[in-house]
């Protein structure tokens, strides 16, 4: 083979390469921006259905498309096209209020229109509270081998979807509130982990969710480790990944 034929050739693998890595990131963008996005739990607002190094995927479709479902918030879209209202008990992400640029993961608790109260600790929906059981503890371990029970519950909507909740006590800051009236348009949003999350009921820091701020509703937890150990750590998988949570739908 001569020399130009030589260079016409790696030039020719050069371009080829190029051009699969080119619609590899092409696809991949479109999957993350229409189909799923890839987001992390970095806050134990939301113990113990999600807790902290925990991977999941998020539907963008669920409810259709913002300029938030895009990159930067740069599509010109005003409102959500081809959208689904988000229902009670739903996991959704959304653009923080107050910023609209910061992701947070919460509950689906109030609609448009709804009267949300904590009483005690205890939701209430439309002045009814919700049903709450009581279950086993919570129990954490920390680093250092400390551990901690925290009361759970298991509540029920009014739209039967139940859900595991942690009270540590009924006198948290925000376990008796004033009645909160969701405008429309906007949906009150909250914690699992109920005396340690900043959601709907701090109105200077979150407040009521517009619609046009959702980002996606969580589907299922794909990768899950250890607080404290970063995923690219895959020595310490065998003993860091906690295997019973993979493939949890939410």
């Amino acid at each position: 083979m001569s020399v130009s034929k030589k260079t016409k050739a790696q030039d020719g693998g050069i371009y080829e390469t190029i051009k699969v890595i080119a619609q590899a990131l092409l696809l991949a963008l479109i999957v993350r921006t229409f189909l799923f996005q890839p987001f992390n739990i970095p806050s134990g607002s939301m113990k113990d259905t999600l807790l902290i190094g925990d991977y999941l995927f998020v539907s963008k479709y669920s409810y259709g498309y913002s300029q938030y479902s895009f990159p930067f918030g740069l599509a010109p879209i005003s409102g959500r096209i081809w959208d689904a209202e988000p229902k009670l008990g739903d996991v959704a992400v959304f653009k923080l209020p107050t910023d609209n640029s910061t992701d947070y993961i919460k509950r689906v608790v109030g609609l448009p229109g709804d009267e949300i109260q904590m009483i005690d600790g205890v939701l209430h929906i439309n002045g009814i509270p919700v049903k709450r059981e009581r279950i086993d503890d919570f129990i954490e371990t920390d680093r250092f081998g400390n551990t901690r029970r925290v009361p759970r519950y298991l509540e029920t909507l009014p739209n039967g979807v139940t859900y595991q909740t942690l009270d540590l006590t009924e006198n948290g800051a925000n376990d008796n509130t004033g009645i909160y009236k969701v405008p429309e348009g906007h949906y009150f949003m909250m914690g699992d982990n109920r005396d340690n999350s900043a959601d709907s009921r701090v109105l200077d820091a979150v407040g009521y969710v517009p619609y046009e701020n959702f980002v996606g509703r969580a589907e299922i937890i794909f990768f899950s480790i250890e607080e404290g150990t970063p995923a690219w750590m895959v020595w310490t998988w065998p003993w860091s990944v906690r295997w019973d949570r993979l493939g949890d739908l939410l």
